[in-house]
């Protein structure tokens, strides 16, 4: 299993941001992560679909869209025109989880469910065989540079098992707080993808930093 790394642009220098995507690029990150936030489901307010654009015209790796939004259904055409590659939607505001997992693949893009961490698994194991990747939040979204939750890597580990047991092969990807301190433990506990965001984009070299949080994930487990 390899692991795929998203730098989140959440902690980019937007002042910068064309030569930062370009450096990441270079450096191996495997996809670009996209917090889009509404300042309802969660405080902050960022990107929309511009931004989304914007670096589609910068970049070719795939722009991993995590939506924390209500009422995601409303931004899914407009999206997936931008460019986004995967559409991750929150089970806490999806009543028709389903059908907009289902919405999602209609338009050409990889369907993503995220879950925070009081949300329990059960609300995504319906549709865990449908999933293209689960999200499973390891800090309260909103807001980039939190610590890990620690009972976040049991969750992990029960997340591992519900995709397999459903057969999925859906990417089980983790976000918040991964650094040098917790990748590994969230590698072990089944992830194969994660956000770093301060991790990268705040490390004096975020070239030698992906490398090493990819060195790290090398290892016998």
């Amino acid at each position: 299993m390899t692991m795929r790394i998203a730098p989140s642009i959440l902690s980019a220098n937007f002042a910068h941001l064309a030569s930062d995507i370009t450096m990441i690029e270079s450096a191996g990150a495997d996809w670009v992560h996209v917090d889009v936030m509404d300042g309802r489901f969660v405080p902050n307010l960022t990107f929309g679909a511009k931004v989304i654009e914007t670096l589609r015209g910068i970049t070719e790796l795939p722009l991993d869209v995590h939506m924390m939004v209500v009422e995601p259904e409303k931004y899914f055409d407009t999206f997936a025109a931008a460019g986004a590659a995967t559409l991750t939607l929150h089970a806490e505001v999806a009543p028709h989880l389903h059908r907009q997992i289902g919405r999602i693949k209609e338009l050409g893009c990889l369907a993503g469910v995220a879950v925070n961490p009081s949300t329990p698994l059960e609300m995504v194991r319906d549709v865990a065989g449908d999933l293209d990747l689960l999200l499973i939040m390891s800090v309260n979204p909103g807001f980039g540079g939190q610590s890990f939750i620690a009972h976040s890597l049991p969750k992990l580990r029960q997340a591992r098992a519900l995709l397999d047991a459903a057969g999925s092969h859906a990417v089980l990807e983790v976000d918040g707080g991964i650094n040098r301190d917790t990748i590994t433990s969230v590698w072990r506990a089944g992830a194969d993808a994660v956000v770093a965001g301060h991790a990268v984009f705040g490390a004096p070299d975020p070239t030698v930093e992906i490398a090493t949080l990819r060195q790290l994930c090398m290892e016998t487990a």
